[in-house]
């Protein structure tokens, strides 16, 4: 499925045994995708008599009053965050909503440490480091007990296309991935990249990050 107005991103959804008890964010590896919208506080009206939860209903980010966001649970456990640039933020080139759901730009990845997960990136694909920041991850805060004002340690590492990895570092309650897993994980699964022939990229590759996150890279 895509965006009414996207020719640059595709939702793959596959069929999978339901696991008892998955809750995003209780684990590493992805926990979310952020899609980027028009207007999010009417789109939280929408979505209150639909079939996804709202975890977290629309606020101005903890860092950025510019960006205001929500948090919804779909129907494989999945977590969206829906997000609106109420006008350009410095420092993170976002792209503008063409419709009013419009494609994911940021994808989000959880682990015991933020230095790791940006070590892996950086020296596997020479993903530019990004300061980490004091952030809310309202999701991640309500699955251990803790307050919604929480702060987390988290950066978000620039990709091409206006797109980032956004490295949260979990508590160490945190379960890790399992270090052999044959099967997809349940919810956000696995997340798909083009890569260039500069990277070494000349096949398809699937790839787990140092949070145990699967990614497939895929050839331009």
């Amino acid at each position: 499925m895509a965006p009414a107005t996207a020719d640059d991103f595709v939702f793959r959804f596959i069929e999978t045994p339901a696991e008892p008890g998955y809750r995003a964010f209780g684990r590493h590896g992805w926990n979310a995708a952020e899609l980027i919208v028009a207007r999010v506080d009417v789109l939280a009206e929408r979505l209150a008599s639909s079939p996804f939860e709202i975890v977290a209903p629309p606020m101005d980010l903890s860092f950025c009053p510019d960006i205001r966001a929500m948090q919804v649970r779909g129907p494989g456990g999945e977590i969206l965050y829906l997000t609106e640039f109420k006008k350009p933020v410095p420092g993170l080139d976002a792209p503008p909503a063409r419709c009013e759901v419009d494609r994911t730009f940021i994808v989000i990845a959880g682990g015991a440490s933020l230095e790791a997960m940006q070590d892996f990136y950086a020296t596997r694909f020479a993903v530019p480091r990004a300061p980490a920041l004091e952030s809310r991850v309202q999701t991640m805060a309500l699955e251990f007990g803790l307050s919604r004002e929480h702060r987390f340690r988290i950066a978000a590492l620039p990709l091409g296309g206006r797109c980032y990895i956004e490295a949260d570092e979990m508590p160490a309650a945190a379960q890790p991935l399992p270090a052999e897993q044959y099967e997809l994980p349940p919810g956000i699964a696995i997340v798909s990249f083009l890569g260039t022939s500069q990277a070494g990229m000349d096949s398809i590759r699937c790839i787990r990050g140092a949070a145990g996150e699967m990614l497939e890279i895929i050839p331009r």
